[in-house]
């Protein structure tokens, strides 16, 4: 089939890089020309283990190709995915629709042939709905059917997440359209994975409601790991002992310091909006906004408080910034709510992430950034943890504690066991532990 894709952001250069992997012709389009040139040299926009190898291959071999140029990458097109960026409309926290309306109004003046135009990108409900007005209205006799076919990657794990889904979603009530969407995600037919139609609104609001939901998770192990700390129980012990039960399960019931990204942050916001518009109060989704934001601003105020209660004069070296390990997304990580806690304290900071420096530089402009884990840690009064990158994984205590003025280690990942920590000779935090949450070298 040929494919066209417009937006080349995480969503869009992913999902064409697999479309092409499965042997369809994709198109990917951006009218960012210094992205298109540099994505011609091999250059990726963003950081995704094993993306620059896809892409390299399939553009190699003829399947994938990158352009400026909207209207010849449609006209071709037997599908056309929008995927283009929905921030948070600044001030109210809405879906900013612009991206995709713009791309709607370009596409509706250069279909040629029938074609289906799918919103990839995460909407709100009824989206599809002006989609499919705005193109009624500047291509009248245009045969186009809009369907919803929301994402579900994982960043850091997104080329495996596209190639065995654990479900494809599919909003469309058209027979034509649906048999295209087969067609697309035929090749995954051996992978058994499931294919599940619904309708438009109904589909638009499935991924609301994943994330939503797993960010509830979250939220939740992170409560109880405070509750964990004043009573004396190991909230990694309560994890396991509740995500044994078939029924809640073990994934994003790791405590830590709250979650940050592309998604949750801006799709819980989403639907509360939508919510609030439809007079349909999610109180469950309020609770957990506002309890993940207070949690980020809380991990600032737990590492001062292992700096003694007072970091004003002092250096704290923070390892990992990046919301999640395998990314160099810095979108509401928490990291940004930390550095400002102790910069505003007084501390000075320095930090270190393997793959996010130059996405965090213009956000924490006064960080001093380290080529090593050991260097930020260089007479610090404290190192914390923020992000379980792999190779924070496997520090050499010994020599992290001599590099440091004063052996305090805030591990607000639980990477390391309390013991590990003393015996190298630290003074050490974690989430959720007994013991006023500190063990003493």
């Amino acid at each position: 089939m040929r494919i066209a894709v417009i937006g080349t952001g995480y969503v869009g250069l992913v999902s064409g890089a697999c479309f092409s992997d499965f042997g369809h012709h994709v198109v990917c389009v951006d009218q960012d020309e210094a992205k298109i040139e540099a994505l011609h040299r091999g250059v990726m926009p963003i950081f995704e283990p094993g993306l620059d190898q896809l892409v390299g291959r399939n553009v190699r071999d003829g399947r994938l190709e990158f352009t400026t140029d909207l209207p010849s990458a449609v006209a071709e097109a037997e599908a056309i995915f929008i995927a283009v960026g929905t921030p948070s409309r600044r001030g109210d926290g809405h879906a900013d629709l612009s991206y995709v309306y713009g791309a709607t109004e370009e596409i509706a003046a250069a279909l040629k042939r029938p074609a289906v135009v799918v919103t990839k990108s995460t909407v709100p409900v009824g989206t599809g709905d002006e989609v499919e007005r705005i193109i009624r209205k500047t291509s009248p006799d245009a045969k186009a059917w809009v369907v919803s076919n929301p994402e579900f990657l994982r960043e850091g794990a997104a080329i495996e997440d596209f190639k065995r889904p654990d479900r494809i979603v599919v909003g469309t009530e058209d027979a034509e359209a649906a048999e295209i969407m087969r067609e697309v995600y035929r090749p995954l037919y051996l992978n058994k994975a499931p294919l599940l139609f619904t309708s438009r609104r109904t589909a638009e609001l499935i991924k609301y409601a994943a994330n939503a939901f797993l960010a509830t998770k979250i939220t939740f192990i992170n409560e109880i790991a405070d509750l964990c700390e004043v009573v004396g129980a190991d909230v990694q012990d309560v994890s396991r002992g509740i995500g044994l039960d078939n029924r809640i399960g073990p994934k994003f019931l790791h405590a830590g310091p709250g979650y940050g990204g592309s998604c949750f942050p801006k799709d819980t916001l989403a639907l509360l909006k939508t919510s609030e518009d439809y007079q349909a109060p999610l109180r469950i989704v309020e609770a957990v906004v506002s309890v993940n934001d207070t949690r980020k601003r809380a991990m600032g105020r737990k590492v001062i408080q292992a700096l003694g209660g007072d970091a004003r004069g002092k250096t704290v070296g923070l390892l990992g910034l990046t919301f999640k390990p395998n990314t160099d997304d810095m979108r509401d990580a928490p990291s940004i709510s930390i550095v400002q806690a102790l910069e505003d304290a007084g501390a000075k900071v320095r930090g270190y992430d393997p793959e996010g420096v130059e996405q965090a530089r213009p956000l924490m402009p006064n960080v001093e950034f380290c080529a090593t884990p050991y260097e930020a840690a260089k007479e610090a009064d404290a190192v914390v943890i923020v992000t379980e990158w792999d190779v924070l994984r496997a520090l050499n205590l010994d020599e992290l504690r001599k590099t440091m003025r004063q052996p305090v280690l805030v591990d607000l990942r639980n990477v390391y066991p309390p013991q590990d920590a003393a015996e190298a000779g630290f003074r050490w935090y974690g989430i959720g532990k007994p013991g006023q949450n500190e063990v003493a070298a």
